[in-house]
């Protein structure tokens, strides 16, 4: 059961409003006029007595111009959050629900354009904002920032406010609260380099000792080096009391404090032992305190990647000199650094494994009768390479969902692998063309450092140095190599991702090239980074409860097949056997949600032409499908499984073929697809409710909008009023006769609202009632509506007011829709309204980065107070009478209106 909603008064008003850039005052009180000055004009807003540990709404009025020009603009405005301690300062909160990280703010939302408001909103140029987040139970402030973006007319934000909505749960926050004993991590150095640590504190209240940080180096066999060490305090011990060795001081003051230690280890020191702890000992009080956020961790910055670089623009050889020498290695020392091809071949290389298991198994590249190269990337059409390629090719320009995919692939270099099996000398050559093109700083194509193409770049190095025709190209080899170590090293040591795939990616792309390059000083640096932060990420990314920050299932199945893949690099040491007991454990939960076609459903981001089935199989060593289940109670029971955020069913019969329900209640963001609650249908083997889709290789504009909005999936929404991000929890099952009714309730509707939505399953699965309660506080009126996309292939017949009839070679679907309470307010049919962003609909992603056409039924019921209805929907007669008798039930109304 969720908790109870937090009172919804009071509201909480800022308190205080500062402007820059351009901005100022309103006509009006309670208003904050923005010019067009991106980036600087700003309106910063105070606010005090945040509910700390709870989700919270910001609400405002947005208008414009009519002149503005912006207006298709996802990102119109941006707001950004900064979240404060009692005394003021502020919170370095790792990651907070419902916003993302960014640079200018701490934590971010966007504000789309005008064009992609609801409907209507384009007549008054005025529309309402909701942001919801996750409130840091350290927060008692926040600086809200509503900054110039894409705008092109100034721009005004009336009567903005913060409403909570109810307390967060589970908690989402990753902080490590110390105690008096430390827990010590290991860092391995580099001989004759120092570290640096960064973090931030924070404590209950304000105090000079608030705690401290342990240190302890050790030689190269694992001894310990006696204290003193440089920068460090030593408290002796006695007979009676042992010593607490050397120490940093950590004070918090303010309470909320950032740390920096540069650490220089003594001589002869080959790594550290680092652990935070407080100053009081076990049983004696002190104020609470707690590190906000795994510890930034780096080489001092003589060695970070800009300062080896400058301003100069060295090549891949010239890169490794000039390491060498920061080194104070002798002039030509690098030559050592570089690998055989049997020590690079020894080095497993995750990400390629991963992909592997993945399933891409079409050649990307082909040798044309001439000579010619071919490549074939990311589902698009073959394209000849040059003979001299710049590598600032966009041969799809003209298409942006074609074209950033694409030039990913093409950065990525990963099509070299597959040259080298059968050109190797042909491979080798154009590596070496791609270095000289990409000196670091000046790519050929900016795309070339997005992470998308990095990451898996590194470990293409290490794969042509296992060649065995690789001598001659080795320097330059070996120098992308170390420069992309280097750029993956202050990803990982920084936690520049956070909890992501691509951070996980980063940290096993690092494994790979510290382990290819055995000689090269950094390397045990390096491999510590990535095990220490495979060690902190994975427990939070495939969680013990099941509950992934990841709500898009095909990314936890990327995350699982990774982490299958670095199973082999990380061997039996920590956190080898922590990976490998996550990654089981999750992927026996992603084989259980297979519908019986071998399909995963298709909730949030989804991987276009994936055979998840035979994936999940190659990842179990196992042949076939592999959903498996355990054996149904009776031959006319739907086998179910219900997962912290996902609800599924099946049933198969002979002669009627298979069904299939799935539901997701995952937590969302502004930044991803509004499809808490929303489900699909299959009945008689035919894919009846799909979603619209969540291809990756949408990117933006106006279909990435739709894509994300709550229009593109079948989900409830208040009339005018889009979701914002929340979460839904499984609040209980009724059994009925013949079938199983399952609620879960959202907190996606934000303050004022409180919303139920009830699955009624047939044992048989030959059919489906949805059904929604949302219930106003205020007791206004108010009216649902709610979308069932159905697919393509479907023919769509609207019989009446309240009947629609479907039908898919020679097999039917009637769906009706009614009310509890309240009353039907109309039932429409959309396909393809394509007018502006904000009121796109009826398409779904047919080939990879294109929509198609279909069907979209989107119905309303209307009522004061509270409004409850939903859609029945049935393979034929009987299933739909069977059907209504179970929803005339009474127990049936208790469990929709007392839940």
């Amino acid at each position: 059961m969720l908790p109870a909603l937090l009172p919804s008064e009071p509201v909480l008003l800022p308190i205080q409003a500062r402007y820059a850039g351009g901005a100022g005052p309103g006509a009006h009180e309670g208003e904050h006029a923005i010019t067009a000055n991106n980036r600087w004009s700003r309106a910063l807003l105070t606010f005090r007595d945040l509910p700390a540990g709870a989700w919270c709404c910001f609400e405002a009025r947005l208008a414009w111009s009519a002149e503005e020009e912006g207006g298709l603009a996802a990102d119109f405005v941006l707001a950004g959050f900064d979240f404060l301690a009692g005394d003021g300062s502020s919170l370095d909160v790792e990651q907070v629900p419902g916003l993302s990280r960014t640079l200018l703010d701490p934590h971010s939302a966007w504000i789309a354009g005008p064009g992609c408001q609801p409907a209507g909103s384009e007549l008054l140029r005025m529309a309402p904002v909701r942001v919801a987040f996750g409130v840091p139970p350290q927060a008692r402030g926040l600086v809200l920032t509503l900054r110039s973006w894409r705008n092109t007319e100034g721009v005004t934000v009336a009567e903005p406010c913060l409403r909570p909505v109810t307390p967060l749960t589970p908690a989402p926050f990753r902080s490590r609260r110390l105690g008096p004993d430390p827990a010590p991590s290991r860092h391995s150095l580099v001989p004759g380099l120092g570290l640096v640590v960064r973090g931030q504190l924070h404590a209950s209240r304000v105090k000079e000792h608030a705690a401290r940080v342990s240190l302890v180096y050790r030689d190269r066999d694992g001894a310990e080096i006696p204290p003193p060490y440089p920068g460090t305090v030593s408290v002796p011990g006695s007979e009676e009391a042992p010593g607490l060795g050397a120490s940093v001081n950590l004070p918090a003051q303010p309470q909320a404090r950032r740390f920096t230690l540069d650490l220089a280890p003594p001589p002869g020191a080959h790594t550290l032992d680092l652990a935070f702890c407080t100053w009081e000992e076990a049983g004696e009080a002190g104020p609470a305190v707690a590190l906000l956020g795994p510890p930034e961790v780096a080489l001092e910055d003589g060695l970070r990647l800009e300062s080896l670089c400058g301003d100069d623009l060295l090549d891949a050889p010239g890169f490794l000199a000039r390491l060498s020498a920061r080194l104070g290695r002798d002039p030509g020392a690098e030559a050592a650094w570089i690998p055989g091809p049997g020590e690079a071949g020894a080095a497993v290389l995750p990400l390629a494994r991963a992909r592997q298991l993945r399933g891409e198994g079409e050649r990307p590249v082909a040798l044309r009768p001439d000579g010619g190269l071919v490549l074939r990337l990311a589902g698009c059409p073959d394209w000849a390479l040059p003979d001299r390629p710049d590598f600032d090719e966009d041969p799809f320009r003209a298409a942006p969902v074609r074209a950033v995919p694409w030039r990913l692939a093409y950065q990525a270099l990963t099509w070299l692998l597959a040259l080298a099996e059968v050109a190797p000398g042909r491979a080798l050559g154009l590596a070496q063309a791609w270095s000289l093109a990409n000196p670091w700083g000046q790519p050929a194509d900016p795309l070339s450092l997005h992470p998308g193409a990095l990451l898996a770049r590194a470990e293409v190095w290490i794969g042509l140095l296992a060649l065995p025709g690789a001598g001659a190209a080795a320097p330059v080899l070996t120098g992308e190599a170390v420069r992309h170590g280097f750029a993956l090293a202050e990803m990982v040591g920084q936690n520049t991702f956070g909890r992501s795939l691509h951070q996980f990616q980063a940290a096993a792309a690092l494994l790979a090239v510290a382990r290819a390059l055995p000689r090269l000083p950094l390397a045990g640096h390096w491999e510590a980074l990535a095990r220490e932060s495979l060690r902190d990420g994975v427990p939070a990314l495939l969680p013990e409860d099941g509950r992934f920050p990841e709500s898009s299932l095909h990314r936890r199945l990327d995350l699982v097949t990774l982490g299958h893949a670095l199973r082999d690099a990380l061997g039996p040491a920590a956190p080898g056997p922590l990976v490998a007991a996550r990654t089981e454990a999750a992927l026996v939960d992603l084989a259980g949600l297979l519908d019986p076609a071998g399909r995963l459903p298709p909730f949030g981001e989804v991987f276009s032409g994936a055979d998840e089935a035979s994936w999940i199989a190659r990842l179990r060593g196992t042949g076939g499908l592999v959903a498996q289940r355990p054996a149904a109670a009776g031959p006319a029971t739907a086998s179910t499984m219900l997962l912290p955020d996902t609800l599924s069913a099946r049933h198969e019969a002979a002669g009627r073929g298979w069904s299939h329900f799935a539901c997701t209640f995952a937590e969302t963001s502004p930044q991803g697809h509004a499809d808490c609650g929303s489900y699909v249908y299959a009945a008689g083997s035919t894919r009846w409710i799909v979603e619209a889709g969540g291809s990756e290789q949408v990117e933006a504009g106006a279909s990435r909008h739709y894509l994300l909005s709550a229009r593109a999936h079948n989900v409830v929404a208040v009339e005018g009023r889009e979701p914002v991000a929340g979460y839904g929890l499984h609040r209980g099952s009724l059994a009925l006769p013949g079938a199983t009714a399952h609620a879960i309730e959202t907190t996606v509707h934000g303050p004022g609202y409180r919303h139920l939505r009830v699955f009624v399953l047939p044992h048989d699965l030959s059919g489906l009632a949805v059904i929604d309660r949302v219930t106003a506080l205020d007791g206004g009126g108010l009216t649902i509506r709610a979308f069932a996309h159905l697919a393509p292939e479907t023919l769509v017949a609207v019989e009446g007011p309240r009947r629609v009839q479907a039908r898919q070679a020679g097999r039917r679907l009637g769906l009706v829709p009614f009310a509890i309470a309240g009353r039907v307010a109309g039932l429409e049919a959309v396909i393809a309204r394509g007018d502006r962003p904000g009121t796109m609909q009826g398409f779904v992603v047919g080939q990879p980065g294109t929509l198609a056409p279909a069907c979209t039924l989107a119905y309303a019921v209307t009522s004061r107070g509270t409004a409850c209805g939903g859609l029945l929907m049935a393979v034929d007669g009987p299933a739909e009478d069977s059907l209504a008798r179970i929803l005339a039930r009474d127990e049936l109304t208790r469990f929709l209106m007392q839940a």
